[in-house]
């Protein structure tokens, strides 16, 4: 092999694997291995996405949303309200009486409606001495013994919140369900109840307890912020009184504390159907279609709030914002107008709909088309991340696709961007399983299965060393998928091996640009650029890879010898440069200065032998030494070589001076290693 060739690609560069597992991302580890095989994408580093997360249940930023945030509909004060259950549902043949306690009528009819936290009525008329006694009344009628009628109303009711405070999920109201929604009596004093709080550790709830006790000791713990414990309390007066509204609903706020979304929607729409008078019940079920994107049914539940007086104009205003911004997003995706539809999806994320899956498969979609390839997927990964049983709520349809379908029609797209062609063509499947009618879904299931078998028979040309075929099979997975970054790398390859290095550049410019952090097209890049001469495209590529693979050693000689080759054509000295060496120990002047003016970039080390902080950094300087591979490494012994200290005035170890031509440009004393760091790098680059 002449001198060039060696210049141009080191011989470990040269073997080319075709590897054959599937779906599986190359490693960063020594990349020359397998830079030949076109079987998959070789990845950088996973994409960081930033999370957000709201203590009003909306996205403060649209990128990855809490599903655990506090509120159900951005915080308003009643939304989350939770109501001790001083009483049980109706009995057959009451009635209610507003802010009086229940009136017994006489009936004998059964199957009353439940009591909730938020009921209305007129004021009592009959006498007090028909009223029911207080305690864990069950559903059956029966009252276990008679009992004094409470007290006479005061003129200010003992209100904890009085619906304005925020306990996380809005304020929690103790007091029987018989009252108006915003002034509840203080259940604890009107029953007998000790006033004790429960322990600051959590324990199961007593068995025997009876409803008001588990209620009361619930709302404890939430409004601590505790809503796994409260949890526990709530689900054991659910199973004492199933048929309660306010039951339903007080578990419903701690599910969404804990950002179980499908469950407490489960026991919102439970509550409503037992009280369907309960204005806070269908607040609190509006706030939750709205967080999940459903603008129909969180309109019709938000009317029934505000007939029943539990409307908040701040819920109008989320809906309309959210509802505005979903349709200009879905308007968008129609045209093709991908920026616009990323940047209305954020917009109805943040306003309210933070758990929307619409949204997000949206936003992911939008991000792919705009060649964002890892942010898509890791929107798509919060996605999943979500209860997938949210879906079998979700009937909405976007460009008749069903959102469930629409959800796995992005998952197949992105996954074959992404070189996963085995899980795209499942995903895409998935899809027709769902939506077996929809147009759209059946194309976009044959075009995935056209690439996936185009890529898989040219996968199978290359390792048969049928370069020419293979090209031409990759051309055609091209066809029905211009945009795939992995067979544009494929046919880059097989360039490489035809020698036609121009066209190579072409394809991985081409990848590039739709994926710009694909490391593969860039290391194949670099390699044609070699066999066309063109050192600084070259050099370029190489620090780039070298910043994402510092460890790998035969990207760092590649770089070396595309540097040396470099500076020869510029007709520099680089008979001093050399690759892989070690620190070399300077003993005089003389040999420090002829180090130090030679051309190119030298690193002095002033160090001393006993010197705790040189102890510490010389394996670094080691390490920087083999990162580096064009820049000289010196090294001084303070102690071995005074004279030579003092010839540089250095009184002060470990002391580091970078020179470059000759000329110092950097004197660093007891640097950290992360400056240490910086700073030789940034010289090494500058250098080439």
């Amino acid at each position: 092999m002449s001198e060039a060739d060696r210049l141009r690609l080191p011989a470990a560069a040269m073997a080319l694997d075709g590897g054959a597992v599937r779906d599986k991302p190359d490693s960063k580890a020594n990349v020359f291995a397998d830079l030949g095989s076109p079987v998959s994408p070789l990845r950088a580093r996973a994409s960081m996405t930033t999370s957000s997360s709201s203590s009003s249940g909306s996205a403060k930023s649209p990128a990855q949303s809490n599903v655990g945030a506090a509120g159900v509909a951005g915080g308003r004060s009643h939304s989350g309200e939770l109501a001790v259950e001083s009483h049980p549902p109706r009995l057959p043949g009451h009635r209610r009486s507003g802010s009086g306690p229940l009136i017994f009528s006489g009936g004998s009819s059964s199957g009353g409606s439940g009591g909730g936290g938020g009921d209305r009525g007129s004021t009592a008329s009959s006498p007090m001495t028909n009223a029911l006694p207080a305690g864990n009344i069950c559903p059956s009628g029966r009252v276990p013994g008679a009992a004094a009628a409470p007290p006479p109303p005061r003129s200010r009711p003992d209100v904890l919140g009085s619906g304005t405070g925020h306990y996380g999920h809005g304020s929690i109201m103790r007091g029987a369900g018989m009252v108006p929604a915003r002034s509840s009596i203080d259940a604890p004093s009107f029953l007998g109840h000790s006033m004790r709080s429960p322990a600051s550790s959590p324990v199961a709830p007593p068995s025997g307890g009876s409803l008001q006790e588990m209620t009361r000791l619930g709302n404890e713990w939430y409004k601590k912020g505790r809503h796994g414990e409260a949890l526990r309390y709530y689900d054991r007066a659910v199973s004492l009184c199933p048929e309660s509204a306010a039951c339903r609903g007080n578990r419903a706020a701690a599910l969404i504390g804990l950002g179980r979304l499908a469950d407490a929607l489960r026991d919102s729409e439970e509550a409503v159907r037992l009280d369907p008078a309960s204005g806070r019940a269908h607040s609190r079920l509006a706030g939750l279609y709205l967080r999940l994107g459903m603008i129909e049914k969180a309109r019709r539940h938000f009317t029934q709030a505000r007939h029943l007086h539990e409307s908040d104009p701040a819920d109008w205003e989320k809906l309309q914002d959210v509802e505005m911004h979903l349709g200009r997003s879905t308007d968008a995706r129609k045209i093709g107008d991908w920026k616009s539809a990323l940047r209305e999806a954020d917009a109805a994320i943040a306003a309210g709909a933070d758990s929307s899956q619409l949204l997000r498969a949206l936003r992911s979609e939008a991000l792919l088309r705009l060649h964002k390839l890892e942010e898509a997927d890791s929107t798509l990964t919060s996605l999943l991340k979500l209860d997938k049983s949210l879906l079998s709520w979700t009937a909405a349809k976007l460009s008749g696709m069903l959102v469930e379908s629409y959800v796995h029609i992005v998952r197949a797209q992105v996954d074959m961007a992404l070189g996963r062609f085995d899980a795209a063509v499942a995903a895409a499947e998935n899809a027709r399983l769902i939506d077996p009618g929809n147009a759209e879904v059946g194309m976009i299931l044959n075009n995935v299965r056209l690439v996936a078998r185009a890529r898989a028979q040219g996968n199978e040309l290359f390792k048969a060393a049928k370069f020419s075929d293979a090209s031409i099979a990759y051309g055609e997975g091209l066809k029905y998928d211009p945009s795939n970054p992995v067979l544009h790398c494929n046919r880059a390859a097989c360039w490489w091996k035809l020698d036609r290095w121009e066209k190579a550049v072409d394809d991985c410019n081409e990848a590039l640009r739709i994926q710009p952090t694909y490391t593969k097209a860039l290391l194949r890049r670099a390699m044609s650029y070699s066999k066309l001469d063109r050192w600084a495209d070259c050099v370029r590529d190489y620090e780039a890879l070298r910043k994402e693979l510092p460890a790998d050693t035969e990207v760092a000689e590649a770089l070396f010898h595309a540097q040396v080759a470099l500076k020869t054509t510029r007709g520099e000295d680089v008979s001093n440069m050399k690759f892989g060496g070690e620190v070399e120990m300077v003993t005089s002047v003389e040999q420090l200065y002829a180090a130090t003016r030679s051309p190119g970039v030298s690193v002095v080390y002033f160090m001393s032998s006993v010197n705790q902080q040189c102890i510490q950094i010389t394996p670094a300087v080691d390490s920087l030494c083999s990162e580096c591979p064009s820049m000289n490494f010196l090294k001084v012994n303070v102690e071995d070589s005074p004279t030579v200290a003092k010839a540089e005035n250095v009184r002060i170890v470990p002391t580091f001076k970078i020179y470059k031509n000759g000329a110092r440009v950097k004197e660093m004393i007891c640097p950290t290693l992360h400056v240490l760091r910086y700073s030789v790098r940034h010289y090494a680059v500058s250098s080439s």
